[in-house]
């Protein structure tokens, strides 16, 4: 049996990618620190938005109950997940070195269930906006936007990564840097669908609890 040192936590490119696994970590792991204190911001949403449950802070207007949509929400949960998948299929393919047409596919599937999601939320914040329930109209409504739309900035910049990451590899090959931005991007992806789960737990599903 092989056994392949691990340099940072998660994937792992493995000792047969040479420098591209030996210089992963130093990069990984300060990315690492960033996705932390960015779970401290998030963390902050999520209690101001929790502070603004109930009649008082929602002042006479919509609540969840009046607002939210959890076919559109489970919807949402779904394709976030598969894109969790599809990426973890494409680090896979990158790993044990497989085709990068293969590679590439996977992160192609993975950008469109991105931006599905991204057209679904975007759908549910028009319909939100149709009946004057904006982020001005209650506090209840101010938490719940500072805190949905910003992880939707995040998937968003997540698409945005993905689609340069595949000009990159078309251009480029999959160099060492190339793997390396690909392994920051696979946490990035990943943390933003646990995240989701919080939101589509707390937010959707306990609002219509």
């Amino acid at each position: 049996m092989i056994f392949h040192e691990r340099r940072h936590p998660g994937l792992n490119l493995g000792d047969h990618h040479g420098a591209a696994h030996a210089g992963a970590e130093a990069s990984v792991f300060g990315f690492w620190v960033f996705l932390m204190s960015d779970l401290i911001i998030f963390g902050l949403m999520f209690a101001t938005y929790v502070t603004m449950l109930g009649p008082m802070a929602q002042a006479g207007g919509p609540g969840p109950k009046d607002l939210f949509e959890l076919t559109s929400a489970f919807i949402q949960t779904m394709l976030l997940l598969t894109s969790s998948l599809t990426f973890g299929m494409a680090s896979l393919a990158m790993r044990h070195k497989r085709s990068q047409r293969e590679m590439s596919l996977w992160l192609i599937v993975t950008l469109i269930l991105g931006l599905a999601f991204l057209a679904f939320e975007l759908r549910d914040f028009a319909g939100m906006f149709a009946v004057s329930a904006g982020p001005s109209r209650s506090g209840f409504l101010s938490a719940f936007f500072g805190l949905v739309p910003l992880h939707g900035l995040h998937v968003t910049a997540g698409c945005l990564w993905l689609l340069i990451m595949l000009i990159q590899m078309r251009t480029m090959g999959l160099t060492d840097v190339v793997k390396t931005r690909l392994l920051r991007l696979g946490l990035f992806w990943h943390f933003l669908d646990i995240i989701w789960i919080g939101i589509f737990s707390i937010v959707y599903l306990g609002g219509l609890a």
